[in-house]
């Protein structure tokens, strides 16, 4: 260890002098408490999902605050990769650490919408209108073409004017349910967007 010199003394204890003086005078600082500062997600609920946007199927954390009250809703304020998840072991790519901006995105579509066939308008209609209209539609189409035997005639149910794009987003479960689902209607073309 160097020995202080004579200046670095001087320098120390006029440094020392001065901030007395001062405060003798009235011009010290206020009382400043020290406090542990919060970590952000002590208060959060975790949710466990998975992102959305490609065939890899990353595991997320979703951390979101709200009084769980009866009419209030919950906000998400983090999101943060799976470190338990098998897939990702706790990372992700950029856009799915951006998934909080896709969250709270002005122009995220919420509820389904409807164009009319020679309109130029969307106009928002409900879940359960959506879904009725989708299978009506599917059944419609189903009856006009659904094919029960070939031309020597095998039996071979087959649907093919319609197909399906599974989500690659689902587990093993789902994706296996999703597929019985498809087929047991008919469908030929069936695919997922993990392969595509």
């Amino acid at each position: 260890m160097s020995e202080m010199t004579r200046r670095q003394f001087l320098k120390i204890t006029g440094t020392t002098l001065v901030g007395s003086s001062l405060a003798l005078m009235g011009f010290s600082p206020g009382v400043a408490l020290a406090e542990v500062r919060e970590y952000k997600l002590t208060r959060a609920t975790e949710t466990r999902n998975t992102c959305p946007y490609c065939s890899v199927a990353c595991g997320i954390l979703m951390y979101s605050l709200g009084d769980r009250a009866k009419n209030a809703q919950s906000n998400i304020f983090h999101i943060e990769g799976d470190p338990d998840h098998p897939v990702n072991r706790g990372t992700l790519c950029p856009k799915g650490a951006g998934l909080v901006d896709f969250i709270h995105s002005e122009s995220r579509l919420k509820v389904p919408e409807y164009r009319a066939p020679g309109s130029d308008k969307w106009q928002r209609i409900s879940w359960n209108d959506a879904l009725d209209r989708i299978a009506k539609l599917m059944k419609a189409d189903r009856d006009a073409n659904f094919v029960a035997k070939n031309a020597d005639g095998l039996t071979v149910n087959r649907w093919l004017t319609t197909g399906m794009l599974a989500a690659s987003a689902s587990s093993n479960e789902v994706g296996y349910l999703t597929h019985k689902v498809a087929r047991s209607l008919g469908l030929l073309a069936f695919d997922n967007q993990a392969r595509v």
